[in-house]
């Protein structure tokens, strides 16, 4: 079983990738069977390649080398963004070579045009590092659970957004120091919004949801919320009252249709995913046939991600002489739910003057709305200056999202709420 490969690529995954190539050669060949041969790399910053022993294998700075290269069997895309990746990866498929990419966004937003163009081709689009690094969730859904009806999945997977809100849950540290020391450090990339405003886990749902349920998924039907309003203060009233704050992933069939969101969440603490710290991902899945099952490791990095590369390298190099397998399998045509149909449980912080009537101002909006109250609490100032705004804490019972929303937008324009309401929703 002989694999021959080019990297388009090198660096961070790519780089780890020519590195497992390189140096775990004979490990995997007498692990698997298998001799994954690096014959080609593309890279136009020639300082990349520098640590690397390159006298067997051909290096260029022209893609048209590699797709021209009769040698090559597989093509690994590992510069990641939309162009020039989408063009390689099509002249790849095109000329005959297998794909394997890293590249959620990619893959999130034009999917659907790379799966017909693999099928047309008659090659294999295979990308397990496009979600959750090291974790095989791909797999796992392709595979291990492809007997099973998929309910739901509850994902960790933006490492980043789950390093600063553990640091600022155990740490007691505020958003914007914890975001900087992040990007200081190598977690969060400059600028971030990518990772901070849930773009980035909003992709890797995408990709799940349409795996999980065989239906196509418009990347602009998914709700997204990032974690840039979490406060210190939401963290620890979460924790006040058994939470932790985390960023999911949050993929349900409900009465037919498809419900896929990213926002921040209130996860009780006795929940799997509640353990979950810094840099690390994990996936929660329940399906009707194996119960709930949960996948954990380092979503991001240089060689856990590479290894999730050489994983679809070894697939292919088994499968090498079998019919190509499509990258996603459209067996429905689902709606996206609407998100003012979710039915939640919310966490507010209202943040107000400190004068008699505004809790009675509160509640009965919100009880005009059908949103019905759990729980309240006001938290005391620091001083005794009735100046200083104070902060309305209320926990709901199920609500609709739309009536919330309605509720809040009337709430947010009376003259004693000092800035928006901060809703947070809770994990059932």
């Amino acid at each position: 079983m002989k694999l021959k490969i080019g990297v388009i690529g090198a660096g961070t995954i790519g780089g780890g990738v020519i590195h497992l190539l390189l140096n775990h050669y004979e490990h995997i060949k007498n692990q698997t069977g298998a001799e994954l041969e690096l014959k080609h790399i593309v890279e136009i910053k020639p300082d990349l390649l520098k640590p690397f022993d390159l006298s067997n294998v051909t290096v260029s700075s022209d893609i048209e080398t590699l797709i021209n290269n009769p040698d090559i069997d597989v093509v690994c895309e590992l510069i990641g963004g939309l162009e020039p990746a989408k063009t390689f990866i099509i002249k790849a498929l095109k000329s005959g070579k297998h794909v394997v990419t890293a590249n959620k966004m990619l893959l999130a937003k034009y999917g659907d045009e790379l799966c017909k163009i693999a099928q047309e081709s008659g090659k294999e689009l295979k990308y397990e590092a496009a979600v959750a690094g090291v974790i095989p969730i791909i797999k796992t859904l392709k595979e291990v659970l492809s007997t099973t009806h998929i309910e739901s999945i509850y994902g960790i997977v933006n490492g980043t957004c789950n390093y600063i809100l553990s640091r600022m849950t155990y740490e007691g540290l505020d958003f914007e120091p914890v975001l900087k020391e992040a990007q200081a450090n190598g977690y969060a990339e400059t600028p971030p919004d990518l990772d901070i405003k849930g773009f980035d886990t909003a992709h890797k749902c995408q990709i799940l949801a349409s795996l999980c349920f065989g239906t196509p998924v418009p990347f602009d039907k998914i709700y997204v919320e990032g974690i840039t309003k979490v406060t210190h203060n939401d963290v620890d009233y979460a924790n006040e009252m058994g939470y932790v704050i985390k960023l999911l992933a949050i993929i349900r069939k409900v009465n037919g249709e498809i419900e896929a969101r990213v926002h921040p969440t209130l996860v009780p603490q006795n929940h799997l995913l509640a353990s979950v710290r810094n840099e690390f991902n994990a996936v929660y899945v329940e399906s009707d046939s194996a119960g709930p099952t949960l996948y954990y490791g380092k979503g991001a990095g240089r060689f856990p991600t590479a290894t999730a590369v050489i994983s679809n390298l070894l697939d292919l190099a088994y499968r090498k002489e079998s019919p190509s397998l499509p990258p996603f399998i459209y067996y429905h045509n689902l709606n996206i739910r609407d998100m003012g149909l979710l039915r939640s449980r919310y966490y507010l912080r209202f943040t107000t003057k400190d004068y008699p009537g505004v809790l009675g101002q509160i509640c009965t909006i919100l009880g005009k709305h059908q949103v019905s109250i759990s729980s309240c609490h006001q938290k005391e100032t620091l001083s005794y200056h009735k100046a200083l705004p104070v902060h309305v804490i209320i926990m709901t019972h199920e609500s609709l999202e739309s009536s919330l929303q309605s509720a809040v937008a009337e709430i947010d324009p009376l003259d004693c709420i000092v800035e928006p309401t901060h809703v947070i929703r809770v994990l059932q």
